[in-house]
């Protein structure tokens, strides 16, 4: 099924930092309920890292059968694009991440709830049901909604509402409405990331046909959504800071915020959508940063 490298290579490590921003904001939002299990933790990072990478590689799978990754695409070489994995070999890749994903999603949920939620337990399963379909149907088939400008919708509700709410609630068993901002604010973040992405992407995704919201917006439409993203964001946060009554020395962890707004005045005066990869990484790990100082902050002062 391929070399090492390649499957290394496809499974595309750079993108999980992101992916585990929201399993480690909710549970920094449980641990300020006075709850937390290490070992839900560790289950459920190592749940987000199955779905991630079922996610790339099928975005990988469909991206490459429809000819999306070309010569003209900028940032690394896809799997299939530079011919290290064959199709055949990347869909049964893509079968067994599923299982191992599903099987570890399922020594979760009985981890989390037990015998005795069975209602608990039937919605989480087909929430993670629905993170295999979306995972897939993002680039795959005919009707793949990343190819219908619905990616930032589905990131958001998956990264940031599902990421952020469904961890802590495997922690708590509920929910206070304040949880929505930070979970609101990571999903835009990670919203971030996708938009970037179709930002540097956008000449060759309009020339073969992938139509994401930048492509209908236009570039530079798409760098004010970008700002729009990261200003709701930091909103969302300190929204959150005042409802919760965060002190200044609880609030370390907003300093995440200094280099996304760096970022910003970066997307601001570029003009080359090819400049703009460089940028990706700073967007993701600073999502990264603000999560993981989020929980440091929650577990030293509450």
């Amino acid at each position: 099924m391929g070399n090492t490298k390649a499957w290394v290579q496809a499974a595309r490590l750079r993108t999980l930092p992101l992916s585990l921003s929201g399993i480690i904001v909710g549970t920094a939002l449980a641990v300020m309920e006075g709850q937390f299990d290490l070992t839900i933790f560790i289950l459920a990072l190592f749940t987000t890292v199955g779905f991630q990478v079922t996610s790339n590689f099928a975005n990988d799978y469909g991206d490459g059968v429809k000819g999306t990754d070309n010569e003209d695409r900028i940032g690394p070489a896809r799997a299939i694009q530079s011919g290290s994995i064959t199709r055949g070999s990347l869909k049964k890749g893509i079968i067994i991440s599923i299982v191992i994903s599903m099987l570890i999603a399922l020594a979760l949920i009985y981890l989390a709830f037990g015998k005795e939620n069975i209602i608990y337990i039937l919605l989480f399963f087909v929430l993670g049901l629905l993170s295999i379909w979306a995972a897939i149907k993002y680039t795959v088939g005919s009707n793949a909604y990343g190819y219908r400008g619905m990616g930032d919708l589905f990131v958001f509700l998956f990264f940031g509402l599902l990421g952020v709410l469904g961890s802590m609630f495997l922690y708590t068993k509920s929910l206070g409405w304040t949880v929505v901002l930070p979970a609101v604010a990571i999903g835009f973040l990670c919203v971030a990331v996708l938009n970037l992405n179709n930002l540097r992407d956008v000449v060759s995704d309009k020339k073969h046909g992938k139509i994401t919201l930048v492509v209908k917006m236009g570039f530079e439409n798409g760098k004010r959504y970008h700002y729009s993203l990261i200003l709701l964001a930091l909103i969302c946060f300190l929204v959150f800071l005042s409802l919760e009554n965060f002190d200044i020395k609880q609030s370390f962890f907003m300093l995440a915020f200094v280099p996304l707004l760096i970022h910003l005045l970066k997307v601001m005066k570029t003009d080359n959508p090819g400049n703009l990869d460089v940028e990706l990484k700073k967007v993701a790990l600073s999502t990264f940063l603000l999560a993981i100082l989020f929980l440091i902050s929650v577990n030293i002062f509450l």
